[in-house]
């Protein structure tokens, strides 16, 4: 069962959903693939091919049946962690795969400053505890290391939270950079991406977060 974080400043009912089934349960029963478009995961991978170390252990947080990562990146490990197994087991590119709920235990699994990324796409706005795993992103992240989130228009209403569902698309950035700011990420820097008008294969506008987990 989740549970909803009560965060300062924002209503107690703000990161509640209308189904609080087991994520497990709920993804479990729907196909392993993204609510994004083709020409939005494209933009993704050209935002990872720009902010990805190379090499290094990378953490896909709520990560599904694709983590649009460039074909070319290479890391010494590739960890998805996310509440679907079949998803999991159908992502070509994860060499370590976590089955975990993070609405119902939001602590990761990880050492501090052990890992050099973590990417986030298509999940913050499930999250019913976002302050709390966002401050285990920033423990476990390696001084410097980036969070990238990542985010369309798309999203299952029955899983969203409140204060996700009642924003306009474009509040939604603002909100993810207070969270990460609330955090304790830094060098915060926020982007989107609108589809061409001649593209009809891309719909979705992708908008972007990233945070950084600041030096000592």
């Amino acid at each position: 069962m989740s549970s909803t974080e009560k965060v300062d400043g924002f209503h107690e009912a703000a990161f509640t959903r209308v189904n609080n089934e087991p994520d497990t349960i709920f993804y479990a029963q729907r196909l392993p693939d993204s609510l994004m478009d083709m020409g939005a995961r494209t933009a993704v991978t050209a935002l990872y091919q720009t902010s990805l170390p190379v090499g290094g252990t990378v953490l896909d947080l709520m990560a599904g049946s694709l983590s649009h990562y460039p074909e070319e990146a290479h890391f010494q490990d590739v960890i998805g962690l996310g509440a679907s197994k079949a998803a999991l087991d159908t992502n070509p590119v994860l060499k370590t795969r976590i089955v975990q709920d993070l609405n119902a235990d939001p602590i990761l699994p990880f050492e501090d400053d052990s890992l050099d990324v973590i990417t986030l796409c298509d999940g913050i706005a499930y999250l019913t505890q976002p302050l709390t795993v966002l401050t285990e992103a920033l423990r476990v992240l390696k001084e410097g290391g980036p969070l990238i989130v990542t985010f369309s228009d798309q999203f299952h209403q029955q899983k969203a939270v409140a204060m996700w569902q009642a924003l306009e698309p474009e509040d939604r950035a603002r909100l993810v950079s207070i969270l990460l700011s609330r955090a304790g990420f830094a060098e915060l820097d926020t982007g989107e991406v609108v589809p061409p008008e001649d593209l009809t294969a891309w719909r979705d506008t992708v908008r972007a977060v990233v945070g950084r987990k600041p030096r000592a």
